[in-house]
């Protein structure tokens, strides 16, 4: 009897393959002398829509709710349902006698496979594969230490629990919100409360009031003195008056020096990349969105193998990975990476390290290097910014502590303090990995050295400056720092209940790891937020929605409850039928609420253009990449585009420009008001020399690898005749 192995996408199912010797291709599977290797496309397999239970469901009438479903349906994905019954077909094989789970290792891998599983009917025993990458060794160990199915079952149980609860409260409360106002108004346990946090900010912006604020500082040669309140110990006043008269008193005085303080300090370097923490500082360094992030970890992870698992919430290692970071530190010590990787080759590699905790490591561990070589010329731009983030991370964890000497030097000018610090570096440790890149956690005002001070010395011929400044509101959320809102959510909670915070930081904030990048998007879809420039802002319809939403539904508390809960039942704490009827008797309350409310909703974005499918006025909306006409009746669902953003430069300020207009009429425009015809930006760049695309780039490098260079000189070389 052959083992029947689902992998949950084609490039794992092609690695898992090759490894177990499988090489006869078959129409959805790959087939050896012990296996047979087929896989997903992701879910091939979800629960079933609401028309599925009752053919009324395909109107949407309040009347008509909540839906109930007594047992949950499941139906083949249209999309990818020829692949669902080439797997389904390999599963009822009479030769089979086993199904190994080999989709990713988590909550929603564990639901892609069961349910498939569920669908197909299959009664055969199931086996784990259970590996965090998916090199060819990861993946001889992971067959080697197979792992129970029924061990999984509480993990399944509480993705399962994850999936119906969403259906039953956002199926419910979105179609009473969208039936009760007469708009397309979606909601749910996520994307409501991250609604809530942006407009939370957008209140703390709106009642901010700018206070000027004064300083003063003391210049000499080779140092700069600056005036603290003695009391507070505050470098800053409100009191312009005060501060005039400070400057007043001391100008013409000296300075002495009271005290010299010297202390030797050390920085350490910073923990291992989550998933969350990689996503933050990829929008930092690069733009790059939270999806595009993942999706390229995803690629460096499946096609080139690597770095390990990309959906992780832990930036720590487990103890059994500690034998294994010399192999990792020996495949990614290449190109740029060489001479920091020597530096650490040799060790020690101890489970003491900062970075090792069992505790801290659930699922998944830090996202690591694999052993397997690298080949950087393999990669695209995209790919080597991301992978070098993780690498540069991996290899600072390595390395010791950064030491430094800091001296605190105070001085009195006619009884009034003024302090200076310096910096000396002693040990560049860990950051000499990043030696290249300026440091952002640097004091960058801080001088490296001061000349010769000691304590008694007088300082004359000082010059004196009033500093002045405004307080600053909070920053609108762009998506790196809105993903890391939607981590740590308690400082926007209502309650402040200090329980329900410990909560949330322990189930890891609103939503997963995996998911909230798809939550960004999906409120970018629904037109619930917007983009100017890398800023977010709500649109009117989202403000609306607030309003209307039942108040639970907005908070961070509920989906903190949730993923509690969540966790209780996939560690076997919890039993699925207890949390299911508490959210059936929760959705039932919400539509409720809903049907009950006495709000309105209001159009503020209706364009007098007519849909050309049902004549009703369009609405004029505001994507993240585009601008588009919308028709507003919610079961026509017709869309135009207007305007999107293409990949071309202003002349003038380099930024990103949008496309408007169809065919010849197209005409570039940029926010600094620079306009380009479409057919007269072609030209000019015809003329420039560009449009070479990055394929013909990589053609035209490779050529050079097989072929000699300068070959002007190696023809003349060749004809001469030179003695030996």
């Amino acid at each position: 009897m052959k083992a029947l192995v689902i992998a949950e996408k084609p490039s794992v199912a092609r690695d898992i393959g090759r490894v177990l010797k499988c090489t006869k291709n078959g129409s959805g599977f790959l087939e050896g002398g012990q296996y047979v290797v087929t896989w997903g496309l992701g879910h091939l397999v979800t629960l079933a829509d609401p028309e599925d239970y009752d053919p009324k469901y395909k109107t949407w009438k309040m009347e008509d709710l909540p839906m109930m479903p007594e047992h949950f349906k499941l139906e083949v994905i249209r999309q990818t349902q020829k692949q669902y019954h080439a797997v389904k077909s390999q599963i009822h094989r009479k030769d089979i006698g086993e199904i190994i789970i080999a989709t990713d290792a988590g909550r929603e891998g564990e639901l892609v496979a069961r349910l498939i599983l569920e669908k197909a009917g299959s009664k055969k025993p199931v086996k784990r594969l259970w590996i965090s990458s998916v090199t060819d060794k990861a993946i001889r160990e992971g067959f080697a230490h197979l792992r129970r199915g029924e061990d999984y079952k509480p993990l399944y149980d509480a993705a399962l629990c994850r999936a119906e609860a969403d259906w039953l409260v956002g199926m419910n409360a979105t179609r009473a919100l969208t039936c009760k106002y007469n708009a397309q108004l979606s909601c749910g346990r996520v994307q409501t409360p991250t609604l809530a946090i942006v407009a939370k900010q957008e209140e703390k912006i709106r009642k901010f009031v700018p206070e000027t604020f004064y300083g003063l500082n003391a210049y000499a040669k080779g140092i700069t003195l600056t005036w603290s309140d003695q009391k507070s110990g505050s470098s800053r006043t409100f009191d312009k008056n005060r501060i005039q008269e400070i400057k007043k008193k001391v100008t013409g005085k000296e300075a002495v020096i009271t005290e010299m303080k010297t202390s030797r300090k050390k920085t350490f370097p910073p923990l291992l990349y989550d998933l969350t923490e990689l996503q933050k500082d990829a929008y930092r360094r690069f733009g790059f969105s939270p999806k595009e992030t993942l999706n390229i970890m995803q690629r460096l992870y499946e096609n080139h193998k690597v770095l390990t698992y990309p959906r992780t919430d832990s930036r720590y290692i487990s103890s059994d990975i500690v034998p294994t970071l010399k192999d990792r530190v020996q495949a990614c010590a290449v190109g740029p990476y060489r001479k920091a990787a020597g530096k650490v080759f040799k060790g020690p590699f101890t489970k003491d390290a900062p970075f090792v905790n069992d505790k801290k490591v659930s699922d998944h561990h830090a996202i690591i290097p694999t052993e397997q070589f690298v080949q950087l010329e393999h990669m695209t731009g995209e790919e080597r910014k991301i992978y070098d983030l993780v690498i540069k991370r991996f290899l600072a964890a390595l390395y010791p502590p950064a030491e430094f000497e800091e001296i605190k030097i105070t001085a009195v000018i006619e009884g009034e303090t003024f302090t200076a610090k310096g910096r000396k570096v002693l040990k560049e440790g860990w950051r000499e990995v990043y030696s290249q890149e300026e440091d952002p956690d640097e004091e960058q005002d801080m001088p490296k050295a001061f000349p010769p001070m000691e304590r008694g010395k007088h300082i004359q011929g000082l010059s004196f400056t009033v500093t002045e400044g405004k307080t600053k509101p909070p920053a609108r959320f762009n998506e790196g720092t809105l993903l890391a809102a939607m981590e740590s959510p308690a400082a926007y909670m209502e309650t402040q209940d200090k329980k329900a915070a410990k909560t949330l930081g322990e189930t890891g904030g609103l939503g997963t790891v995996a998911t909230r990048a798809d939550i960004i998007d999906k409120l970018f879809g629904s037109f619930l937020l917007e983009k100017k420039g890398s800023e977010i802002y709500l649109t009117s319809k989202a403000k609306q929605l607030l309003e209307l939403v039942p108040e639970d539904l907005k908070k961070p508390e509920l989906t903190a409850d949730w993923e509690m809960k969540l966790s209780r039942i996939a560690d076997g704490k919890m039993k699925r039928g207890t949390f299911m009827h508490e959210i059936r008797d929760y959705a039932n309350s919400l539509t409720e609420e809903i049907r009950m409310g006495e709000g309105t909703f209001r159009h503020d974005n209706l364009t007098n253009t007519k849909c050309p499918v049902c004549g009703k006025r369009m609405l004029k909306v505001q994507g993240k990449k585009s601008e588009m006409l919308v028709c507003q009746d919610r079961e026509c669902g017709h869309r135009e585009v207007l305007a999107r953003v293409s990949n071309a430069r202003c002349p003038n300020c380099h930024k990103k420009m949008m496309l408007r207009g169809q065919g010849d009429g197209q005409v570039f425009v940029c926010a600094c008001g620079y306009k380009e015809k479409l057919s007269a930006f072609k030209e000019r760049r015809k003329k420039e020399g560009a449009g070479v695309s990055k394929k013909d780039v990589q053609k035209y490098l490779n050529k050079q690898k097989d072929e000699p260079v300068n070959l002007a000189f190696a023809e003349a070389f060749a004809k001469l005749k030179l003695d030996e």
